[in-house]
């Protein structure tokens, strides 16, 4: 399977600015033969963007309809973290279209970071799962790939690769350089984490997207700038993949 990610600059709250660079790396992808692209935590409208409270965006109406259309016309299915304004509240979200633009998954995120996120968002409290040509895909956002128990979880479901908006600041470059390859390693799955790069307000993203194949390896890997990367996932040896699920022995 080809994937690609699209690692950029923040539009701040600039929402049409958003989509046509979503467009743009869409129709890059497609013409490569990308299944899916995969777009940062918040891409609309910014994730620190101070107005973000008044530009979070509704599930479907015209800036859905517009990706839709992208989908469609570039042959390549979309991942894009959003804020969701809902009825309940805001989530930080992330929306899945295949490459017909059809809808196939939509995910909240469940593990707040920090005192901000908390302040701003609800929680979201489950997972979701879906078929990424003929592989069966998940969402996560930022800070969820980083607990164990949930990639466990997703891999226990049959889950293969494992598609994660974020956005992850300065200083924490030890996530791309050794939790996320260690996540894919651990329990046999592929992860896509596409980041930011740049400033936006007081944050420095720390940028290094990247693809990991399901044995740990970095398929593919941005430094901190602008960059789409497009990589073929290794095919999935079982005698190498992770046995840690069998193999674990509960101590009590």
């Amino acid at each position: 399977m080809r994937l690609a990610l699209w690692q950029g600059y923040s539009v701040d709250g600039d929402i049409t600015a958003g989509l046509a660079q979503a467009e743009a790396a869409l129709a890059a992808a497609g013409a490569m033969g990308a299944e899916v692209l995969v777009l940062p935590e918040c891409w609309l409208p910014g994730y620190n963007t101070a107005r973000l409270a008044d530009l979070a965006l509704t599930r479907g109406g015209a800036w859905q309809d517009r990706l839709s259309a992208a989908c469609a016309r570039s042959g390549c299915g979309v991942v894009m973290g959003y804020a969701e304004r809902a009825e309940d509240g805001l989530y930080n979200a992330a929306l899945a279209l295949d490459k017909t633009g059809r809808e196939v998954a939509h995910y909240r995120k469940i593990q707040l970071f920090g005192p901000r996120e908390a302040a701003i968002y609800r929680p979201g409290s489950s997972y979701v799962t879906f078929d990424l040509g003929g592989v069966k895909a998940a969402l996560l956002i930022c800070y969820d790939v980083e607990f164990a128990p949930h990639i466990a979880a997703l891999a226990a479901q049959g889950v293969e690769v494992v598609l994660v908006p974020t956005a992850n600041m300065m200083p924490f470059t030890h996530v791309m350089r050794a939790t996320v390859p260690a996540m894919a390693a651990n329990h046999g799955v592929a992860i896509v984490y596409a980041n930011f790069c740049g400033s936006e307000g007081d944050l420095t993203y720390a940028g290094r997207s990247l693809i990991a194949g399901p044995h740990g390896e970095v398929v593919a890997q941005a430094h901190t700038v602008p960059t789409l990367l497009v990589a073929d996932l290794p095919p999935r040896d079982p005698g190498y993949l992770s046995t840690q699920a069998q193999d674990f022995r509960a101590i009590i």
